[in-house]
């Protein structure tokens, strides 16, 4: 479409104006060639004697293209007649029916309709609705250029495709064959067995046949003429009487007709001049075992091997080429497979799963843009892999070879599945800068084969400009604190002794390289420096050491936790207070009923609703829920708490008892835990007795239990 052209074309103009008071625009059309091309004009004109000249807007179709001009901007854009919202116009404002759109939009002339329709060629349901003949036409036209440059886009891939296939080599498939066979499954046979008392029935996978030979001697003088084997047992191996080949017996009763076993392969090969395409292969074996009908029932037939493989991927790589990776597809209409350059979509994607690679690649790579990789030394340290993403890092980050060859093997797998948070300089050539750690951290790294926790700890160090030990850094891994963390710890003391303040609190040893032990380490680190946080945000002086050491860790973090969340936990009593007064209201009468101390223990109810809901947090567990204080306000069950006579006010086990029938329902200590279990379960074994009995008065002997 010449715009220009047509902007220098005068407007139509507005012969006279409707008298109607519902008309509001009126179009007038013309058609005019510009260009040896015929034009459709439609301007739309607003319906007052000083809008007569120009035009709201100037639209003009083609066959093949349309255009719409506003002249009060001196604009062309490409939007349709209609906004696409109901009753929508790009002329005029928001109406709210078709029938207010008739009677606001009009054309000049019945001439002018005839116009539309006859350059248009579209059905419209009403001819009052004269826009959409307009709107249908434009609309022909996107879904017609939209098709064309999908097609143009579709043609130029499968002439790209056709170029890719073109210049691959043919697949070597009876020599993957081959080697699957021999290499990965060992030329594995089974023999199929079926014993009738002394005798058994062999039939072996790789020649077919079926032996009935004797595999235990017999009594009579013609038994030692008969064909002899060994005593078949399943899963142990043997020979096959009639090939001689050596199987793996399976018993018949157990096969299920086939087995199969499959394995991923990739092999690489030279692309073009400095390419290479990377094949993925799905190798399969197959053991069928047929059955007949015989004299005697079902007999074995007929049992064969099958090997198949079948090329599922090819990822194509050209220097300052994007990566492309062609799948084979199956068409159902036709019943054929086909080489596509996209893959399904959903659940249908196919997948390429990690493999082995074939040694021909490493050959063929001494002559591509990947002669460098170490794809061959990182395949060794990883055992299976999918060099498709291996290859694809590679390109995008070159130093995975350094990292590979190097031995930081960690490193270099976490790169190839994308974890780039480690990288501190992508474009450094140093290890040591393109990691971020000090130049002597370097060997120490190697050493332990790029350990993940170790490196971050080393660009710990160099981010806040230590100076640690190697004995330091490898503890400090074993901890697995953030920089933060260690950062506010050493600020107050160094970081020797954050180490050997975890490792005494933990009870463990660094380096023992016991997961259980390691996990303690952890555990303790977080909650150490967790300690020390809410000991700061509170205002305490860390410089203080009776704050930096607390005797009871578990304790101290307890306290913290509960000065810190103070405000919340009043609110949160106060709130248990009033929606359980019967818990505080009945204490007295249960105290005459439960309450019993020995010299050792001491056992009592809640006294209130806030006790409980402090119980369930000091001791980790779910007493403090509203399931517990709602049985326990109702009456249906009562919690008592249970405690060392020596400290009554430190929360120990909490008992939940039924109101009705006197039994125990549960008990439990810290973090649903049964400190003493034996012993405890036995104190309390005796108290419910007394409880029964109305002997509470009585003394409970603590019960000692031997343990051998």
């Amino acid at each position: 479409m010449k715009k220009k052209a047509i902007e220098k074309i005068p407007y139509l103009g507005l012969k006279k104006t409707s008298r109607k008071k519902d008309v509001k625009y009126i179009g007038v059309t013309a058609v005019k060639i510009v260009g040896h091309e015929k034009h459709l004009f439609l301007e739309v004109y607003r319906n007052h004697k000083g809008s007569k000249d120009t035009p709201e807007v100037r639209i003009v179709l083609t066959k093949k293209d349309f255009g719409t001009y506003w002249p009060e901007r001196e604009e062309w854009t490409r939007k349709k007649a209609e906004t696409g919202s109901y009753g929508g116009l790009i002329w005029a404002e928001r109406i709210n029916t078709w029938q207010q759109a008739e009677k606001e939009n009009v054309l000049q002339s019945t001439e002018d309709l005839e116009r539309i329709k006859k350059f248009c060629k579209v059905t419209v349901y009403r001819e009052e609705r004269w826009w959409e003949y307009i709107n249908r036409h434009e609309d022909d036209i996107v879904i017609t250029e939209r098709w064309n440059r999908e097609h143009r886009k579709y043609m130029r891939r499968q002439e790209a495709l056709a170029d890719r296939m073109a210049h691959t080599e043919e697949l070597p498939e009876k020599k993957i064959l081959e080697r699957a066979n021999r290499v990965y499954f060992q030329n594995e046979h089974y023999l199929y067995y079926k014993k009738h008392g002394s005798r058994a029935k062999i039939a072996c996978s790789k020649c077919g046949g079926v032996t009935d030979a004797r595999w235990r001697s017999g009594i009579s003088y013609e038994s030692q003429f008969q064909r002899w084997t060994e005593e078949p047992r399943e899963g142990r191996y043997g020979t096959c009487p009639m090939c001689g080949a050596r199987g793996k017996y399976k018993c018949q009763g157990k096969v299920k007709g086939t087995s199969s076993k499959s394995i991923s392969l990739f092999l690489g090969q030279k692309y073009k001049e400095n390419g290479m395409v990377m094949r993925y292969v799905e190798v399969e074996k197959k053991w069928i075992l047929g059955f007949i009908c015989g004299d005697k029932g079902v007999e074995m037939h007929n049992a064969c091997e099958e090997l198949s493989g079948t090329e599922i991927a090819r990822a194509y790589f050209e220097p300052g080429k994007k990566t492309q990776i062609d799948y084979l597809k199956y068409n159902p209409y036709t019943g054929k497979n086909f080489w596509d350059d996209c893959n399904l979509h959903g659940m249908e994607n196919i997948s390429i799963k990690a493999g082995t690679v074939m040694q021909e690649t490493y050959e063929e790579m001494k002559e591509t843009m990947f002669r460098y990789s170490a794809l061959q030394e990182y395949a060794k340290s990883v055992g299976e892999l999918n060099p498709i993403d291996y290859l694809e890092r590679y390109i995008q980050t070159p130093q995975i070879e350094i990292m590979v060859k190097m031995g930081l093997d960690n490193v270099a797998e976490k790169l190839v599945e994308c974890y780039y948070g480690i990288i501190a300089d992508q474009n450094a050539r140093r290890p040591d800068h393109f990691l971020g750690i000090r130049k002597e951290r370097v060997k120490q790294l190697i050493r332990k084969k790029g350990d993940i926790q170790l490196l971050e700890v080393m660009q710990m160090e160099k981010r806040q400009g230590q100076n640690w030990t190697d004995e330091q850094i490898e503890h400090l891994a074993e901890t697995n604190l953030s920089g933060v963390q260690v950062e506010m710890a050493t600020r107050y003391m160094t970081l020797q002794k954050l180490l050997n303040r975890i490792e005494k609190y933990a009870g463990c040893e660094y380096g023992t390289e016991c997961g259980s032990a390691s996990e303690r380490i952890r555990n303790t680190a977080t909650t150490y420096t967790d300690y020390l946080s809410m000991r700061l945000n509170l205002g305490y002086d860390l410089n203080n050491t009776v704050y930096q050491q607390p005797r009871d860790l578990g304790a101290a973090h307890t306290k913290m936790v509960l000065e810190t969340n103070k405000e919340e936990m009043d609110k949160h009593l106060k709130q248990a207070a009033e929606k359980y007064p019967e818990i505080r209201s009945t204490y007295r009468s249960l105290r005459n009923k439960y309450f019993y101390e020995d010299d050792s223990y001491i056992i009592r109810p809640a006294r209130s609703a806030e006790e409980i809901v402090m119980e369930g947090r000091l001791l980790h567990h779910c007493v403090g829920g509203d399931t517990y204080l709602s049985k326990h306000n109702t009456g249906k069950t009562y919690i008592l708490m249970l405690r060392h006579k020596t400290e009554p006010d430190v929360p120990y086990i909490t008992v939940e008892i039924d109101a009705r029938n006197p039994r125990i329902i549960q008990w439990y200590g810290n973090k649903d835990g049964k400190p003493d279990k034996e012993n405890m379960q036995a104190w309390l074994d005796a108290w419910l007795m007394k409880l029964k009995t109305g002997t509470l008065t009585e003394t409970i002997q603590t019960v000692e239990i031997e343990i051998a």
